[in-house]
């Protein structure tokens, strides 16, 4: 059995009436792990556990260290998490329940993952949060469920931070015969490395990471992700992390299900009723998920955002 749930898909009748449109939501914030990474990671992680590795190593503070975590648990592997100084102490429980010894080192993703390169050994196993074709391809059954139900869609909407999910997602869309099906990328700004991206037609790496949004926070997309804007349709979304905030209270609203600001920014694009959407009439939305954002932090966000904004 895979480590990932087949999650549920569901008629957002909210949405639909807000957009006019037929969405669709794929709730990968229902995986065990809070997280649509447990269905990569795990993967990843069952392959290197066949290969007989003894330890996995992760350099995540969010939700892919906490699938690592999650995964080795499961499988009986020992875990080590290389997290930055900034993340949150949410973060840092949720890994630590899953039975992960923490290693905090450095100002950023960077930093932590340098160091936990150093820590692989030839028993272990270095587990990257996003750039992985094994870790793409078990994000890809998210698309073959949808498939398998007989959901029609033309449109797939989700967040992008270093790239894994939109490599996972276009790869199901691809091996179900649906590689003309665009996809509508979102990012908020100062975590916008895709979209300055496309703009330049070069894999930038931003200066720094200046969102809240803090699981879309690589300066640097994937280098398959950037390939993909120019073999796939792929357009690009930018929110304001105040339109993500908010997005996050109108799905617990609408759902009653908590998600954090990086899984806001995809919805915020519906709930503003964006552009991108216009041509588009039975949209599936990837409901990331995440779970390191608390409802308190979110509340505590939407009054800074707003008093910045006054």
């Amino acid at each position: 059995m895979p480590l990932h749930i087949e999650t549920p898909l569901i008629p957002s009748r909210a949405l639909s009436r807000h957009t006019g449109k037929n969405v669709w939501l794929k709730m990968e914030a229902l995986q065990p792990t809070g997280s649509f990474k447990i269905r990569g990671i795990g993967a990843s992680c069952e392959a290197h556990a066949r290969a007989g590795k003894s330890r996995f190593i992760s350099s995540s503070g969010g939700n892919a260290g906490i699938a690592v975590a999650y995964a080795g648990r499961q499988l009986g592997i020992p875990v080590t998490v290389v997290v930055p100084e900034t993340t949150t102490a949410r973060a840092r429980e949720l890994i630590e329940l899953e039975g992960a010894d923490i290693v905090v080192h450095g100002a950023t993703w960077k930093e932590a993952n340098a160091l936990a390169l150093t820590m692989v050994d030839a028993s272990s196993a270095a587990l990257h949060p996003f750039d992985s074709p094994v870790t793409w391809a078990g994000h890809a059954s998210m698309i073959d469920e949808v498939v398998r139900s007989g959901t029609r869609f033309d449109a797939v909407l989700l967040s992008v931070g270093g790239g894994g999910l939109m490599s996972g997602v276009v790869e199901g869309l691809r091996r179900n015969g649906l590689g003309e099906v665009p996809v509508i990328a979102v990012e908020t700004l100062g975590a916008d490395s895709l979209a300055q991206a496309i703009a330049r037609d070069s894999r930038v790496e931003l200066d720094a990471i200046t969102s809240i949004a803090t699981s879309l926070g690589a300066k640097q997309v994937c280098e398959n992700a950037f390939e993909l804007t120019h073999s796939h349709d792929i357009r690009s979304v930018v929110v304001s992390d105040r339109e993500a905030v908010e997005a996050c209270f109108s799905l617990l609203h609408d759902h009653r299900v908590l998600v954090e600001p990086a899984c806001g920014a995809t919805l915020a694009a519906l709930y503003r009723k964006d552009a991108a959407l216009a041509s588009f009439d039975s949209p599936l939305v990837i409901v990331c998920g995440g779970t390191t954002a608390t409802l308190e932090q979110l509340q505590t966000w939407r009054a800074a955002l707003s008093a910045t904004t006054r």
